[in-house]
């Protein structure tokens, strides 16, 4: 069996975060081992409240995981602070983590802070250079990279500029994308080494989107453990989110959350 660790912070409505990541995994037939970073006061609105965990118990998390269970690929989401992200970079240099995915949460889509900006620089000068890959959306990917993206060129700067960061592989997800020349399409942007990928999708129109940055990763994450090259983890991933935000579930007041076995539940419906 396949496994993974997601190192992040909980979402109490269950859309994003370790609950996204745990939800991700099983649904791609890994097994899903996590360290909770922080805890949030969540639902589809926004985060009221939050409150990392010390960074000592973080770290105590990812011992006890990785001293009983081998894991395959890890998935690195909402970190909170600099503590954090440092005890985290001392955990996968220490223990040897394999196949480190970096998702660079930051602010969440509330617009509430999720990593203080002392953890900001240790993310960029300290994990980045330990990732197989970092999954920025747009926003993040201009904040990592200083550049403003408003076409593929840029995006395709910017990629190059993380990249120059110590990341082996960029991929700019291209969800928060809405400008000319086709706002309708989704393009999912990889530069792995020299080698720049595009992925496209056309966009669904709903607001029930939350957590498709977990989720993404989280997917990237679970295929590369299942030993597929990252080109194609990330088209997999790219498939599997489109899927997961069609069949996204109306629940709540907000930003509804995604169908993560939108899969199995499309193959019981077709059997049925």
């Amino acid at each position: 069996m396949r496994t993974a660790l997601t190192i992040a912070g909980s979402d109490s409505g269950g859309g994003a975060g370790i609950q996204a990541d745990l939800k991700t995994f099983a649904a791609l037939g890994v097994y899903g081992t996590s360290a909770i970073t922080a805890v949030t006061a969540q639902n589809t609105i926004g985060v009221t409240a939050c409150a990392p965990l010390p960074a000592d118990l973080v770290t105590a998390q990812i011992e006890a995981v990785a001293g009983d269970i081998q894991v395959h690929a890890t998935k690195v989401g909402m970190l909170a602070n600099a503590a954090i992200v440092e005890a985290v970079v001392a955990a996968i240099e220490e223990l040897e983590l394999p196949l480190v995915v970096v998702d660079p949460v930051m602010v969440s889509k509330g617009g509430q802070r999720l990593l203080d900006e002392d953890g900001v620089q240790a993310l960029g000068a300290e994990l980045l250079p330990l990732a197989r890959v970092v999954t920025p959306n747009l926003p993040e990917a201009e904040a990592l990279s200083g550049r403003r993206i408003q076409s593929l060129s840029d995006a395709r700067d910017a990629a190059r500029r993380i990249q120059e960061m110590g990341a082996r592989a960029v991929i700019i997800t291209g969800g928060h994308g809405t400008r000319a020349p086709n706002p309708e399409l989704i393009v999912d942007l990889l530069l792995d080494g020299d080698a720049y990928y595009e992925f496209r999708t056309k966009r669904i129109d709903t607001k029930n989107t939350h957590g498709t940055g977990c989720t993404f990763a989280s997917a990237v994450a679970a295929h590369l453990a299942l030993g597929r090259a990252l080109p194609d983890a990330a088209e997999r991933a790219q498939q599997y989110v489109v899927g997961a935000i069609a069949h996204a579930l109306a629940i709540g007041h907000g930003h509804g959350p995604l169908d993560h076995f939108w899969q199995t539940r499309t193959t019981s419906s077709r059997e049925g």
